[in-house]
């Protein structure tokens, strides 16, 4: 596979243009075929931390996916669609999609394998199936591709924007508009690594809309958002950077603890619907997660 690297992209790591060019691989499948030898520019073999000057050919030689590792696990799933081509779940607050550092079991993906037995294979060795993600403790609504060929066009219309991904997020104050767009790109925090920013001039462009469902005299305001994009903490970055960080979210600003109200242990943000064309007959279809009772009954103490 070739790519012409663009002016616009000098300066970018080898590795984070690779992941834009080939969304249907992991990065951490893209830097193990850097370090396999398998990416050059203008001939050369690079490392992931090589940086484009622009106008260079990179040529990448995929490696064939080893065997599936992540292994079935009889969890609990509740399952909001299915058929032979995709599931929808709702997922709750706490369960991690994927393995990843650390955590090898417990996942979506281990509850998964063990009912459907197969997945698509696109998503590497570690993530079978996966087409997009939501945070450990954010909620609801996740699809999940069976094969290959759905795999390929349900990641098409994520990376066309198609879908339409709509949460429901309760903020800290009050939002000075009943609704609006946070456009700003977003990228990695250069001081705390676990941390995504938007308060930087760089990053790779976001855009969030939002509409605001109801006001609560505690200083809180329940909003409807669609994302546009789908970057890493998207929604809990941009509204961070408006200074009304979603409760629940110390990482970005929220209090541990608010006045009168029990613990969260989770962030007020539930993935509440998905519209999408299904990726075999094109029909159009909208799941749907109830917000969770948690959530209801956090809620229903600021009445």
């Amino acid at each position: 596979m070739t790519f012409t690297v663009s002016p616009s992209d000098a300066g970018r790591r080898v590795d984070l243009f690779l992941r834009d060019q080939m969304p249907l691989y992991s990065r951490a499948r893209l830097q193990s075929w850097i370090r396999g030898g398998r990416v050059h520019a203008n001939g050369a073999a690079v490392k992931s931390s090589y940086l484009l000057q622009g106008n260079e050919i990179i040529d990448v030689e995929p490696e064939a996916l080893p065997p599936l590792k992540a292994e079935p696990e009889a969890l609990p799933l509740k399952i909001l669609y299915e058929d032979n081509d995709v599931v929808a779940i709702d997922k709750p607050a706490g369960m991690i999609v994927h393995a990843g550092a650390g955590c090898r079991t417990g996942t979506v993906v281990n509850a998964l394998l063990h009912r459907f037995k197969t997945l698509s294979t696109l998503g590497g060795d570690m993530r079978p199936g996966i087409v997009h993600r939501l945070d450990r403790f954010t909620s609801g609504v996740l699809l999940a591709a069976r094969h290959d060929l759905a795999h390929r066009r349900l990641a098409a219309q994520f990376a066309s924007r198609s879908t339409e991904k709509t949460y429901i997020a309760l903020v800290h104050g009050s939002l000075p508009k009943d609704q609006g767009r946070i456009e700003k790109p977003i990228a990695r925090d250069p001081l705390k690594r676990v941390r995504m920013t938007a308060r930087l001039e760089r990053g790779r462009p976001a855009l969030t809309e939002y509409r605001v469902l109801r006001r609560f005299e505690q200083g809180f305001t329940l909003v409807e958002v669609r994302i546009h994009t789908g970057r890493t903490h998207q929604i809990r970055v941009h509204f961070a950077s408006l200074g009304h960080p979603v409760v629940g979210d110390r990482l970005y600003g929220a209090p541990a603890k608010v006045k009168d109200r029990p613990p969260l242990n989770r962030y007020f943000l539930h993935a509440q619907r998905i519209r999408f064309a299904h990726p075999m007959t094109g029909e159009p279809i909208t799941i749907e997660s109830p917000l969770p009772a948690e959530l209801e009954q956090w809620i229903k103490g600021l009445l």
